[in-house]
């Protein structure tokens, strides 16, 4: 029925480059732009206004796709599943995990269901994406020539992986191929897949020279994965901050009363259950107490690029109710239990850009519909706060929920959610600040951190990091912040992880140096350098050059020499690196750092700015790099370090320099008065087209760790307007 309404439809519309749009839908998008306004600032940022929150809405996605329609694109083509339609038969098990977990007809379904202020929103959000198209009639999308309104519901959390990223497509193709999958992690290494995380900082009135709340957002993402927006209403919306390619709220920002910076957590949001199965004639069970219940099944036809056409490949999909069948183990299933609340979820993503204080806040916490994220808090009324994630299942402490359980045993069924009290969590802490780094919540806010002994130990399996350690020294030696000192906080330079990584190998040079082997007059000098190096990052360190490449070469060594089980993520690397390598193998692995730089660059002796560089070429999601082209010199390294400030590089075919691609963001530094007072740099600049001004006009500042005024009141954005129009105007 569906299929012959979308002809109807397709009958009685105006095409535009295969774009099925009726005359009624565009009478109705001229409309509601004549009720949007966007001021582009000069640094491109776009201010949308509108007396609705809808309006707003209408013109942000309007924006967005002006300035990336192709992130904007492509993040739905992920979410709702048809990545395979663009990439071919290798991205098929990505599209049955998303849906595994949610497919259109559900989305659609609850649209249909949701209150009117959501469903307003959500097809502004959808008819701001198809006037753009309308009006852009140049623009030639790779799959999806009109978006619906029910696609931000498979789409609700702005973080950079969601929930279902952790469920593994090599397990889950292991098991839908009838394969034996002999583990229940991949192996990855963690140093090779770019450190991804956020820090957060929050400051009290006691610590503030002007006695107003601070608050740091220094979010970590793949580069140009948010773009800077300012929305504003009528209806008691003005929200500034960092929204994700194609979702219509604020992710990471602040209103006129209050902020919040969400973190990637650790916090147990999900599980995996062992279910025992067994087959009489042709139907499935799985064993519950001492029942057994019918495994769901559902068959799904997906299809694929293939050549210049589409194959369909079909598969059937298990169910037990604990959820989605994502894999095996020794003959048992695993089902996977985790938040699945896309109304909830999307309706606190909105609804807290709105909150007016730490209660209001808090009662949007209330939906429990973040299962991803901690977040860092400040308002107006000088609170400070911090919650360690959201979605929280009560379990029953028995049983080690870091490991999959007994999926037949009724004692391991959750137990409802925690109430927002129950959570992890910190407000107004004595020693006047918070921080987090990605790390455990029981370093948040030093000696006024939460008692561990408190809380169950799913609730934060947390382990501590090097920019949490890192966090805590830098925020505890300063007695008084203000926007200039909490963003030297942000940029403190010092690489906490060579307090521990470089003395072993120190100590191990001067075992062995009497070996003929490490007699090197260059060894002996390099070792000199980081002897008396302050571990402190920067453009012109040859020392910061040598510990980093030095380290990388050592822990991959190490690496290879873990079990199977034993966690090999920052200070548990270190520990391994210190302990499983020779004193000789340390020592080699400098050496052998000497001869790949010399080899490379005629000498070892490289400043870490020479090779560490900024880069945008293309504006395209996976840029290109090369040496002979212009970039600039950047002093911050990886977060694995301890880099407060995070800027991942490595190098790309054809190159020897090293370019980054992930790290630092969207960042920002706000003070809650009685005026917003806030300043901000992103990684390049708004725009994704080489060549315009806006492309790359934030790099220096981004690269030198400077930030711009954030222009939020309307007197002081008039004085910086570049242009302002209606969403459709040329």
């Amino acid at each position: 029925m569906r299929l012959v309404i979308g002809v109807l439809i397709f009958l009685s519309s105006a095409t535009v480059n295969g774009q099925a749009f009726t005359k009624i839908d565009v009478a109705r998008w001229q409309q509601r732009a004549k009720q949007v306004t966007i001021t582009r600032d000069t640094w491109g940022v776009p201010h949308i206004y509108g007396k609705t929150d809808a309006d707003v809405v209408f013109g942000l996605m309007f924006t967005q796709c002006e300035d990336d329609f192709g992130r904007v694109e492509e993040n739905y083509i992920t979410s709702i599943g048809r990545l395979a339609e663009i990439e071919g038969e290798s991205a098929l098990y990505h599209d049955l995990r998303a849906r595994l977990f949610m497919d259109s007809t559900q989305a659609a379904a609850i649209y249909k269901k949701s209150p009117v202020w959501m469903k307003q929103l959500l097809d502004a959000f959808a008819d701001g994406m198809n006037y753009y198209l309308f009006t852009h009639p140049t623009v030639k999308p790779k799959l999806l020539t009109r978006f619906q309104p029910w696609m931000p519901l498979m789409f609700s959390e702005g973080s950079i992986g969601g929930n279902i990223s952790v469920v593994s497509t090599e397990r889950l193709k292991a098991f839908y191929e009838q394969r034996k999958s002999t583990s229940l992690n991949i192996n990855v290494d963690h140093y090779e897949r770019e450190s991804i995380g956020s820090n957060g900082f929050a400051i009290a009135p006691s610590k503030s020279a002007t006695k107003n709340a601070l608050l740091l957002i220094n979010p970590h993402t793949s580069f140009y994965f948010r773009s800077e927006v300012h929305m504003v209403s009528q209806a008691g919306l003005n929200a500034y901050g960092a929204v994700t390619w194609g979702q219509f709220f604020v992710y990471q920002g602040f209103n006129e009363n209050c902020g919040w910076m969400h973190t990637s957590s650790y916090a147990d949001s999900m599980d995996e259950y062992l279910e025992t199965i067994e087959k009489k004639g042709n139907d499935l069970f799985y064993k519950y107490g001492t029942a057994l219940k019918p495994v769901r099944t559902q068959k799904v036809r997906l299809p694929y690029k293939s050549g210049s056409g589409i194959q369909y490949k079909e598969f059937t999909m298990y169910f037990t109710q604990h959820g989605p069948v994502a894999g095996e183990k020794d003959g048992k299933w695993i089902a996977i239990d985790m938040m699945n609340t896309p109304l909830n979820a999307l309706s606190q993503s909105y609804l807290r850009t709105k909150a007016t204080d730490y209660a209001s806040y808090k009662e949007v916490m209330k939906l429990n519909g973040n299962a991803s994220n901690n977040t860092v808090f400040a308002d107006r009324n000088g609170t400070i706060a911090y919650w360690h994630g959201n979605f929280m299942p009560r379990r029953d402490p028995k049983f080690n929920w870091d490991q999959p359980v007994d999926g037949s045993n009724p004692e391991t069924e959750w137990k409802g959610l925690h109430p927002i009290e129950d959570i992890v969590q910190v407000r107004n802490p004595a020693v006047g600040w918070i921080q987090n780094c990605n790390a455990t919540p029981f370093t948040v806010s030093g000696s006024s951190s939460p008692d561990p002994k408190k809380y169950p130990a799913y609730m934060a399996p947390d382990a501590e990091n090097y920019r949490g350690i890192n966090a805590v020294q830098v925020l505890s030696r300063k007695s008084i912040f203000t926007l200039d000192t909490l963003i030297a906080a942000a940029n403190d330079p010092h690489l906490a992880a060579f307090d521990d990584l470089l003395p072993p190998l120190l100590s191990a040079y001067q075992t062995v140096s009497g070996e003929a082997a490490n007699q090197s007059k260059d060894l002996a000098e390099a070792v000199q350098l980081l002897k008396d190096w302050d571990k402190a990052y920067g453009k012109a360190s040859v020392a910061q050059t040598l510990a980093i490449m030095w380290g990388e070469k050592i822990q991959r060594l190490a690496r290879s020499r873990a079990s199977g089980d034993q966690r090999t993520d920052n200070l548990n690397l270190a520990a391994l690196t210190i302990n499983s390598t020779t004193p000789q193998e340390k020592v080699t692995a400098l050496a052998d750092v000497l001869n790949d730089l010399t080899r490379d660059f005629g000498t070892w002796k490289m400043p870490w700015g020479e090779i560490n560089r900024y880069q945008r070429l293309t504006g395209k999601t996976q840029e290109t790099y090369a040496d002979n082209q212009p970039s600039i010199p950047v002093g911050f390294t990886s977060s694995a370090w301890g880099s407060l400030a995070a800027f991942a590089a490595r190098t790309y075919p054809g190159t020897k320099k090293r370019y980054g691609s992930v790290g630092n963001s969207f960042v920002a530094v706000v003070e809650f008065g009685k005026r917003v007072k806030a300043r901000s740099v992103v990684t390049g600049g708004q725009s994704s087209r080489p060549g315009e001004t806006h492309f790359t006009d934030q790099a220096p500042l981004y690269c030198e760790g400077k930030f711009k005024d954030v222009l939020f009141y309307p007197e002081d954005i008039q004085k910086h307007v570049e242009k302002t129009y209606h969403p459709g105007e040329k």
